[in-house]
């Protein structure tokens, strides 16, 4: 009885009401204090980046209180400046927390160098589908007297020959200089015959 007599009474009532009071206080405090660490529901759009120099978006970035992280470059896109971002993570307009680490990816200061392959003695018809597919592009067409119509004899770029295993940049323009057709055996083997006649004078 005495047990049930203090459950009910008056004592009893206050104290049970100021711990009730404390742990919805501690309550208040704790969620209070998760908000202003992990800043919740704090957020921030992410600016577009796209197009931008580094200079640029260390500023864009340093004022909405974000940072970046570069990611390796992508291939050259000649619709951005160089070294400007090309592509960005999270994407542009997207909320984040403060000082969420942005990733960028960069555009390189040009297209990549590609080895030209062994063209010469193809024709025409193999040679441009295989230049084609590496990245290059085919530009003015010259014929010089050649026995073998349509085989390729030479390559230039910006007017300076080039050779099968030379590096351009890709999208280089390549011109070709291919036989006529007319001409004789002895000019087509000439070459070969020299230079197997070389060879034994060197071996003697």
């Amino acid at each position: 009885m005495n047990i049930f007599r203090f459950l009910f009474s008056k004592t009893f009532v206050k104290q049970l009401g100021l711990a009730l009071l404390i742990l919805i206080a501690f309550i208040f405090i704790v969620k209070w204090w998760l908000s202003s660490t992990t800043n919740h529901d704090e957020r921030i759009a992410v600016p577009d980046l796209k197009g931008m120099t580094l200079n640029v978006v260390e500023q864009e970035l340093s004022n909405a209180d974000l940072r970046y992280y570069i990611m390796d470059s992508a291939n050259f896109n000649p619709d951005y400046p160089k070294y400007s971002v090309i592509d960005q993570s999270p994407a542009a307009n997207k909320f984040v927390k403060q000082n969420r680490q942005i990733y960028l990816v960069l555009n390189p200061s040009g297209y990549r160098k590609i080895t030209i392959p062994n063209v010469i003695s193809k024709t025409r018809r193999q040679a441009e589908p295989t230049l084609n597919a590496l990245g290059f592009k085919i530009g003015k067409i010259t014929y010089i007297d050649y026995i073998g119509e349509d085989e390729l004899r030479e390559m230039y770029h910006k007017g300076k020959r080039v050779q099968p295993g030379d590096q351009l940049q890709k999208t280089a323009t390549i011109d070709l200089v291919l036989g006529n057709g007319k001409g004789n055996y002895r000019d087509a083997l000439g070459g070969d015959a020299d230079s197997q006649n070389n060879d034994t004078d060197g071996g003697n």
